[in-house]
């Protein structure tokens, strides 16, 4: 996987400066390491202990800064960590031989003839490259496996991203599908009203136009509420009492502190529609429709239609709007949600709505 560019705040050239220069906890464990390595290697060497320890830290910080080096620089030839690891070794090589030399002033003949010399060197430089090459790869481990989480947590915000777009593309469909159902059904009730010749048709067309006039900006709204709802459902409700006034009556009943609850434009309204349309319109004596809200048990809110109409009928609960409705608020409110349709006792459907508020809701 080809790493991608960092910002450029920690960039220099060909250089990484985030990766080049050392934290504090790395030069804190070089340095305790170097100790524990400067106390294990003085029980086999002849030279003083301050001499060993002077050594072992240059060595030691020789191995970090080519590991941190070889991990700044933005090359292509090879993999990173096998540059890194090259670096170690290539550092464990080279700088015992560096103390060396400036220990005989230079002298490369005269190291040769120490047998002492070429011995410290020899053990400096194998524990150097055994030790430098375990931490190389831990670090590595932990480098990648850090790196692993990111991406993980990177691959999980996109996603839910996507999904969140998805819902909301989903919600804008069925939205789209619901308004010229709507539209239509109201258009045809004053339809009726002309074809009749009743003398209640004018204004009730003017009824309807300024209803949509109210409702129409009200549909892609995204901050739409359930006080947004509880208007459109009174002005619908108005107007098909204003055309049946014999024959309807209605309840209103939201809890005044829910009207601020976001809320899916017209999902109360496709109950009320459905009850005025299945319920109230059939039966000669007409019906009572009741609209409520109420807060339910923690973050559960309850809200329901009912009416006095003719019942249920066969096949009720399963035409596209009531399949919409559900579709619309289980995208509305991904906690939770739920439509059920019940019998009403003499006659008459209630619609029970269920909805998981969110927590600041």
């Amino acid at each position: 996987m080809t790493p991608s560019a960092p910002p450029a705040a920690t960039t220099l050239g060909h250089w990484d400066r985030a990766q080049l220069v050392p934290t504090r906890r790395q030069l804190a464990v070089t340095l305790a390491l170097a100790v524990l390595g400067a106390v294990a290697l003085n029980t086999v060497t002849l030279n003083p202990f301050v001499e060993v320890l002077g050594e072992v830290i240059f060595v030691s910080i020789v191995l970090l800064l080519g590991f941190k080096v070889a991990g700044a620089w933005r090359q292509t030839v090879l993999p990173r960590w096998v540059a890194q690891l090259l670096a170690v070794a290539l550092g464990a090589a080279l700088s015992p031989l560096v103390v060396q030399m400036l220990s005989v002033g230079g002298d490369f003949s005269a190291f040769l003839a120490s047998r002492r010399m070429v011995h410290g060197y020899v053990l400096v430089t194998l524990s150097a490259a055994l030790v430098g090459t375990l931490f190389a790869l831990g670090a590595l481990y932990r480098e990648r496996d850090a790196q692993a989480r990111t991406d993980a947590l990177q691959f999980a915000l996109e996603r839910e991203t996507l999904q969140r777009q998805a819902a909301d593309a989903r919600l804008h469909l069925l939205t789209a599908q619901i308004e010229p159902h709507f539209l239509l059904n109201t258009l045809a009730n004053v339809q009726q009203l002309v074809d009749s010749g009743s003398p209640r048709a004018a204004p009730v067309f003017q009824s309807l136009i300024d209803y949509l006039r109210a409702a129409l900006p009200q549909l892609h709204q995204a901050t739409a509420t359930l006080g947004d709802e509880e208007r459109l459902v009174r002005a619908y409700l108005e107007l098909m009492l204003m055309r049946m006034p014999d024959r309807l009556a209605f309840t209103i009943d939201i809890e005044p502190a829910l009207r601020a609850l976001p809320f899916p434009p017209m999902a109360l309204l496709t109950l009320v529609e459905n009850a005025i349309r299945h319920g109230i319109d059939p039966g000669c004596d007409g019906g009572r429709v009741e609209v409520g809200a109420r807060r339910g048990t923690g973050r559960d809110v309850d809200l329901w239609v009912a009416d006095t109409g003719v019942g249920l009928s066969e096949g009720a609960g399963t035409g596209s709007g009531l399949r919409n409705l559900q579709e619309r608020l289980e995208a509305f409110f991904p906690s939770g949600a739920s439509v059920t349709l019940s019998a009403q006792t003499p006659h008459g459907v209630r619609a029970d709505l269920r909805v998981v508020a969110a927590p600041d809701a």
